[in-house]
């Protein structure tokens, strides 16, 4: 051994301690994850066709979806025309996939739970926009992104920007 040198560490020592923190995941692989993103979901043509009950049918269908990816819906909220989620989802889940997933099954199942919308898209059989946005959430505070979906029903106060 050579002087100035530490020993070397023991097979035990050289292994990862890691500790998954509170929101982290541990998959199947022993792999800890924390991935977050943050979906905005747009109706064709802008419609402004969403109530309450819409929006939380469609809470508990993107939930569903949300499981069978193994993946979870942190956070939702809409107005009458779009909708906002907070996914934490496992690397082996490629976002596009999911995205397909909950629009084309939350699509399917409003239409045929709820009449009232099959009248806005008669022709274009299709409930969201082809587009959506998904944004990577590791730069701001899951906590800011939370309270920006929380507070999308509710109006600005005064002094606000």
């Amino acid at each position: 051994m050579q002087a100035g040198r530490p020993p070397p560490a023991s097979r035990q020592e050289r292994t990862s301690t890691h500790e998954p923190t509170s929101d982290s995941q541990v998959g199947k692989a022993h792999c800890a994850f924390r991935m977050h993103v943050h979906l905005v979901f747009v109706t064709k043509y802008r419609h402004k066709v969403f109530a309450d009950r819409h929006l939380t049918r469609c809470e508990e269908i993107m939930r569903a979806v949300c499981e069978d990816f193994e993946a979870e819906l942190v956070e939702f909220n809409g107005e009458n025309n779009h909708v906002h989620l907070l996914v934490n989802f496992p690397p082996k889940v490629a976002v596009s996939k999911l995205v397909n997933s909950l629009k084309g099954v939350s699509s399917r199942r409003l239409r045929q739970e709820f009449p009232d919308l099959v009248r806005h898209y008669w022709r274009a059989q299709r409930l969201w926009s082809g587009s959506y946005f998904a944004g990577s959430v590791g730069g701001a505070p899951l906590s800011s992104v939370k309270q920006y979906i929380e507070q999308q029903n509710q109006p600005l106060r005064p002094g606000l920007t």
